[in-house]
């Protein structure tokens, strides 16, 4: 065993010491650390139930009522249905997570989480939607068995599959009310200004190639997706300020061939729900439809990311297992499909949030 194996096994051993736990959180110099630590433990265990208070918080019209006023007990019983001990208990779980903040007069105003959210809509999204994903993994070793195709997420995501377009119209909703999680940052990651015609495979109701197209107006705007995806993109479109820009193609992307002319090609948190063998069929049709000197822009959240660890390996990594196919991949892991696709002058960019979203371009 090497030096530091050796260690690391004497460094657990302490710190899992109840004796040294204990001396740590009452050591004046050691205590602010083992206050840190012991709440990021707590947190662990009570995660979930945090989750569920915003839920709460979002579902019982909560974030709304305090966006521009303040509330009482009795005021958000009322509003929300809720009686008014059940209400005051929700008040004071959101208050403990900076949902709200109860002032001194024991009215409750926006929490700077809670301002941080009203901010960022999609999540609400997210949130509404984690509902099934909870369902999923209630017993997460069970869902770890094996994967499956009777999930709630599996058949939410069944679109390669699944014509409905009922069902087309939720998936599609859901990626395009997140899609502002990220658009902003590939944008400010990447310059688009010096391609002609963009082509957004995987590009649901047109949301990211919209985002392009308002900030460059001389790009012209080609959208591929599945049939029933591409309709409701299509109408979507018609009634926007881009719908002379744009050109539909419906087509499935892992067994049509992409059309061709585009010199950038992006895809947008689509690499990562589909396996290595889909995923090298896809990066392979891409190099063949662009035009000579194209490139091909990923964009989705990745592995091996510093301080995305958890979103990537923890969160992905059961959500994409209960989808029932996907990873999320390292960069280098990227890189490689990538050459092997035929691509060359790979790099990494920089984006402003890389716990939602990394970035890689290839020629």
């Amino acid at each position: 065993m090497s030096f530091s194996d050796r260690f690391s096994s004497w460094r657990n051993q302490l710190i899992s010491n109840a004796k040294f736990q204990s001396w740590a959180v009452r050591n004046p110099f050691t205590r602010p650390l083992a206050r840190q630590k012991a709440k990021a433990t707590f947190d662990l265990v009570a995660g979930f139930v945090y989750s569920q208070v915003l839920s709460a918080a979002l579902d019982s019209g909560l974030l709304e009522a305090v966006r521009s006023r303040t509330i009482d007990e009795t005021g958000f019983a009322a509003s929300s249905g809720l009686p008014l001990d059940g209400a005051s208990r929700l008040l004071r779980a959101a208050a403990s997570l900076e949902l709200v903040r109860r002032q001194a007069d024991g009215r409750y105003a926006l929490g700077d989480a809670g301002a941080a959210l009203l901010g960022n809509p999609s999540v609400f999204a997210m949130v509404r939607h984690h509902k099934a994903f909870y369902r999923d993994i209630a017993d997460p070793l069970a869902l770890l068995k094996a994967r499956r195709d009777d999930t709630e997420l599996s058949r939410f995501w069944a679109y390669e599959t699944n014509t409905n377009p009922e069902d087309a119209a939720a998936y599609s909703a859901l990626m395009a009310e997140t899609q502002a999680l990220i658009a902003q940052d590939v944008l400010e990651a990447y310059d688009f200004s010096r391609h002609r015609t963009v082509m957004d495979v995987g590009g649901g109701l047109g949301a990211f190639l919209s985002a392009v197209g308002a900030a460059h107006p001389a790009i012209d705007l080609v959208l591929v997706d599945l049939p029933p995806v591409a309709k409701l993109a299509a109408d979507r479109i018609a009634v926007g300020p881009l719908a002379a820009r744009f050109r539909i193609e419906p087509r499935n992307m892992l067994e049509d061939a992409l059309p061709g002319g585009a010199d950038l090609i992006t895809l947008i948190r689509v690499v990562h729900d589909h396996n290595d063998a889909p995923v090298a069929r896809l990066l392979a049709s891409a190099r063949k439809a662009l035009a000579p000197g194209g490139s091909l822009l990923i964009g989705e959240p990745m592995a091996g990311v510093r301080g995305a660890e958890a979103m990537a390996d923890a969160y992905f990594g059961l959500y994409l297992w209960a989808m029932g196919r996907g990873l999320a991949r390292t960069p280098a892991q990227l890189s490689q499909l990538l050459q092997d696709a035929g691509f060359r002058e790979i790099r990494r960019l920089r984006t402003a949030q890389p716990l939602m979203v990394s970035a890689i371009i290839a020629r």
